[in-house]
């Protein structure tokens, strides 16, 4: 009973953490199996943004307008700057009206890693998108998106 109490409580937590996200968690290698989990139905879409990059807000914006079209999408945000930015972070998302979508921030002191566990394909260019579908596909992208892109991403 208590168990099922508890995991009432987390996915309490968890919603009311999606419906007002505030400084972006801490995320370390022990984070990175959780966070790429084959969703239970749908489409778990991992938007990688940092600081520096030049398209990652009109990334993040344009995959949160398809998730806003799309129930059956679960969006998060991670940010490949350390976690220590996190003010520097949630300022950026909340002035481009990002702040909604649940977000991570790098916590490990070699980013190389990070950057490797989430996809080993991946050179650590921003920004990057992961699409992780309920039946186990996944596909990645590099660049620019638009909602066309998206689309064919998310097919």
């Amino acid at each position: 009973m208590r168990k099922i109490v508890l995991a009432a409580a987390l996915a309490v937590a968890y919603c009311a953490l999606a419906a007002h996200a505030a400084a972006p968690v801490a995320l370390g290698t022990g984070d990175v199996e959780a966070l790429l989990a084959t969703p239970a139905k749908g489409v778990r879409v991992v938007g990688i943004w940092s600081l520096d990059c030049a398209y990652c807000e009109q990334n993040l914006s344009a995959l949160l307008a398809y998730q806003r079209a799309h129930a059956d999408v679960d969006l998060v945000f991670v940010a490949t700057d350390p976690v220590t930015r996190a003010d520097a972070l949630e300022s950026r998302l909340k002035a481009a009206k990002l702040d909604s979508v649940p977000s991570r921030a790098y916590a490990e002191s070699m980013p190389d890693r990070l950057n490797f566990l989430i996809d080993p394909a991946w050179g650590g260019e921003t920004p990057r998108t992961l699409v992780i579908k309920a039946d186990g596909t996944r596909r990645a992208f590099s660049g620019a998106l638009d909602a066309k892109r998206i689309e064919k991403l998310m097919r």
